[in-house]
């Protein structure tokens, strides 16, 4: 893990979508069907698209290795696809998700893995805390 992932400093990067220029790409919020938890925010792309619905697993498009990524296909923890909504704009997408092994974020407290929305901000303080209410990590 890197320092973003690790720290309670909040640092948003809102060049992220600038950095993307060239790529086809809508997001995609990731939401497990049983708890309604939003558990990651990434992107798809055509063909991300079309191998999750035939595969019924979830597939994105990594803008950062440029390449399709099969969630789970190097760690084990896949995740079945359920359904497809599309927004009025048909611009971003929401996939509920079933979980079939362990989270799927590739961070940790404890040993025991998260999700990626762990931290919420402490708007007084302007600092990320750890959903188990600890400050640090």
């Amino acid at each position: 893990m890197g320092y973003i992932e690790e720290t309670n400093e909040l640092r948003l990067d809102f060049q992220k979508i600038a950095r993307m220029e060239g790529q086809e790409v809508i997001p995609v919020a990731i939401q497990n069907a049983d708890t309604n938890e939003v558990i990651l925010v990434a992107y798809t792309n055509e063909a991300a698209f079309l191998e999750s619905v035939r595969l019924r697993r979830l597939v994105l498009w990594s803008t950062s290795r440029n390449e399709l990524w099969h969630k789970g296909k190097t760690s084990g923890n896949e995740f079945e696809l359920l359904e497809v909504w599309v927004n009025c704009e048909q611009n971003s997408l929401v996939y509920k998700v079933r979980p079939l092994k362990g989270n799927i974020c590739h961070t940790s407290f404890n040993g025991v893995a998260n999700n990626c929305f762990y931290r919420r901000l402490d708007m007084g303080r302007m600092e990320l805390v750890n959903r188990n209410g600890k400050r640090g990590f």
